[in-house]
């Protein structure tokens, strides 16, 4: 049990040659500067280390990344959306590699990694149909000329993706990348890098040119700051926290070069009388503890109609607490640990916070039969919290949600808007008018009616205000990753030039 060591060292091999290294131009390179320890979550134990790849590494790989991305625009569009579709099939082939080498890399629990491992492959496969279809137009104009509207590649695409969803994030933002015409430059979180670099070797594997998928793995300080000054980066995409976001998107800004910026959240799942709520008690642990919280739209404010409050937390404390911890490994397992000790610290920090400003907190008490020095946090629930609590407003990224009553509908979407996020909302009711108009309401990127948490490759996806801006994914996200160019061609026999003379 817990042997995410011996997972890690067997899929290595297999994934990545026996080596943990950036991946540039195909190949595995190992970096040059400082270890990097990759701990097991749920131990605590340091299962292997890295080099970080450090400034010559990152030049080395934004340098290939721009020779690549002219060998793929010369080939085809179709001929690009076939060997896109060849890497999601190679992904379906290495799915259990690929989902114990993030089992055991990020702590997630082993079900939870094969079916994001199914999303990417699938993220590919939707992707590849896009490859020959990204259409111009043309615009009419009152003079003689015919104007044609080109979308053209950005080129290099630098994206920055975080610890806890390391492969799907990965995909997320490559696949739209490349299927738009440009090379990525990825750099992963420091803390799970290895299923981003199989999935940079499988590239090459799927006929991708060599650094069209560029893997740095290392640090932010270092590799990361290096990427971001790289002269052939022409835009960011960043998934991650505020105020990392806005160091990035301020380099982006002295560059003159775009970023979209995928942030936190402190979503507000609200919960009316009428609704059904057995199934809102369910929805509401999706919310807040699938994937122990570490999910940028987690549901982390449950607001609960007054008249049902009470009787809706009891309701979700002793479902809750029939939620399986254990093993990552174990297929049964339905919840892990956190990813880092870090987030670990940060969690229980909140935690404290929230029961000193008067919370009641209710946690299922099984933390004995799980080891000692692991990432590990129980579901809870913070009750009697106000919503301008710290617990409230502060993104958690963790098993903890603060439950809060509201009375009528009006105060429910101010509470809900009541916070410098806008990332993602639910609202739980049998009321069709009263779910419109909530829905309508909440500013917040995604909102779900009677379920929460669903996302699709095919729906735009992205937040508003503190959680950042830009979509990155559906239709949406192949303007993103293009821009448009005009091309006047003068169609009038004698051209109507505004100025100069013809030659005597």
């Amino acid at each position: 049990m817990f042997d995410a060591k011996a997972v890690l060292a067997e899929d290595v091999v297999r994934l990545l040659g026996g080596r943990i290294g950036s991946v540039v131009q195909g190949e595995v390179l190992e970096g040059q500067g400082a270890a990097i320890a990759l701990q097991d979550p749920a131990t605590g134990q340091v299962m292997a280390s890295y080099a970080d790849a450090g400034a010559e590494v990152a030049r080395q790989a934004a340098a290939g990344a721009a020779r690549a991305q002219r060998e793929w625009m010369a080939l085809s569009a179709a001929e690009r959306g076939r060997r896109i579709w060849a890497l999601g099939a190679l992904v379906r082939q290495n799915a259990e590699a690929l989902a114990r080498l993030e089992c055991a890399n990020a702590g997630k629990p082993l079900r939870d990694c094969r079916a994001q491992v199914s999303r990417v492959a699938e993220m590919a496969e939707y992707w590849a149909g896009w490859c020959d279809k990204i259409e111009g137009r043309t615009v009419p104009v009152p003079s003689g000329h015919t104007v044609l509207i080109r979308r053209e590649p950005m080129g290099v695409v630098l994206a920055i993706t975080p610890w806890n969803a390391p492969l799907f994030t990965c995909g997320w933002n490559v696949l739209p990348a490349i299927a738009a015409g440009n090379a990525v430059v990825l750099k992963p979180s420091e803390y799970t890098p290895l299923t981003s670099l199989a999935f940079g070797l499988l590239a090459v594997q799927a006929g991708l040119p060599r650094g069209l998928v560029q893997v740095v793995a290392g640090l932010g300080a270092t590799s990361g700051e290096a990427l971001l000054a790289a002269p052939e980066v022409a835009m960011v995409t960043f998934v991650g926290g505020a105020a990392s976001a806005s160091r990035i998107a301020g380099a982006c800004a002295a560059r003159m070069i775009p970023c979209v910026l995928e942030l936190g959240g402190k979503s507000a799942n609200i919960v009316f009388a009428d609704a059904d709520l057995p199934a809102a008690v369910q929805g509401a642990q999706q919310a807040i503890f699938a994937s122990s919280g570490q999910s940028c739209v987690a549901g982390s404010r449950l607001l609960v109609q007054r008249s049902v409050h009470d009787r809706f937390v009891e309701m979700l404390a002793e479902a809750s607490a029939r939620i399986r911890l254990g093993d990552p490994l174990d297929a049964a397992t339905e919840a892990g640990p956190l990813a880092t000790a870090r987030q670990y610290a940060h969690v229980k920090e909140l935690v404290a916070a929230g029961v000193a400003e008067g919370a009641t907190l209710l946690a299922a008490s099984r933390a004995e039969s799980l080891p000692r020095d692991g990432f590990w946090v129980m579901p809870s629930i913070l009750a009697g919290l106000s919503n301008q609590a710290r617990a409230a407003q502060t993104e958690i990224f963790g098993p903890v949600v603060a439950a809060i009553p509201f009375e009528e509908e009006a105060e429910a979407v101010a509470m809900a808007n009541a916070t410098p996020y806008g990332l993602a909302g639910a609202v739980w009711t049998r009321d069709l008018g009263r779910a419109h108009r909530v829905a309508a309401g909440v500013r917040a990127g995604s909102f779900w009616v009677n379920g929460y948490g669903t996302i699709h490759v095919s729906v735009p996806f992205g937040g508003f205000g503190a959680s950042g801006h830009g979509r990155s994914s559906g239709v949406e996200a192949l303007a993103a990753y293009t821009q448009s160019k005009a091309v006047w061609i003068e169609t009038a026999e004698t051209p109507a030039l505004g100025f100069g003379h013809r030659p005597a």
